[in-house]
């Protein structure tokens, strides 16, 4: 059995874990002293620890050994995804982590439903991908960012939109060794003029197939071509 992953601050010599994480191993995982626990920084260190004592809900661990981790995408990959309906938008950042994005960027658009976030949800967001990373094996959680309408994404060095009616495939024009930035959008889709707009941003319209795809299923679709499907 692999032993147990935590996100820590931190790697250091010793480590002391409270609150979600520290409850997550002990009344979830069951972990008690002597139990080995892979460990990891967040941000590519990752390292071996063991569970050295338990008292009052803290949990302190000794580090044995770290190392750089080289699971993730050699680019940097970004995801600008509608604002979606109800929980949608969850289930979008829990699969995008697994897939190897680097950035989350919810966006507002014409179409969108949703026209806000409050920060609860944005905080929720970002538990979901720190805990999708954990899971996954990756040694980077990637950040979910403040949402920002469409007409704020910058130029990109290479972009792809997803769009009905893209008659170009992604394996047609993507550049693995350039970073990459992906734009989706909602439950109506992008209108032309906001097409357009991507367009002089640097994004190159593509087609995820001849069927419609619901607003989540897109990005994850349009991300899994870019990094499975590159063995990325």
């Amino acid at each position: 059995m692999r032993p147990h992953r935590a996100l820590v601050p931190h790697l250091s010599p010793e480590i002391e874990l409270r609150g979600r994480e520290a409850h997550h191993l002990l009344e979830v995982l069951r972990a008690k002293p002597g139990d080995l626990v892979t460990v990891f920084d967040g941000k590519g260190l990752e390292g071996r620890a063991v569970v050295e004592s338990v008292e009052a809900g803290i949990l302190r661990l000794r580090l044995e050994q770290s190392w750089e981790a080289s699971r993730e995408v050699g680019v940097p990959v970004e995801l600008y995804v509608a604002l979606l309906k109800g929980d949608a938008l969850a289930d979008v950042v829990r699969a995008a982590t697994e897939l190897g994005v680097t950035r989350i960027i919810p966006t507002i658009s014409t179409h969108s439903v949703a026209k806000e976030m409050g920060g609860n949800k944005l905080e929720r967001l970002r538990r979901v991908a720190a805990e999708a990373a954990k899971q996954s094996g990756r040694t980077v959680v990637p950040v979910v960012a403040e949402p920002v309408p469409l007409r704020q994404i910058p130029e990109v060095e290479q972009g792809l939109v997803a769009h009905v009616g893209a008659e170009l495939r992604v394996r047609e024009v993507l550049e693995p060794a350039k970073p990459i930035s992906l734009a989706t959008g909602p439950e109506g889709g992008f209108s032309p003029q906001e097409v357009d707009f991507l367009v002089g941003r640097g994004f190159r319209p593509v087609t995820l197939g001849r069927r419609i795809l619901r607003a989540e299923t897109a990005p994850l679709a349009l991300l899994a071509l870019v990094t499975a499907g590159e063995g990325l």
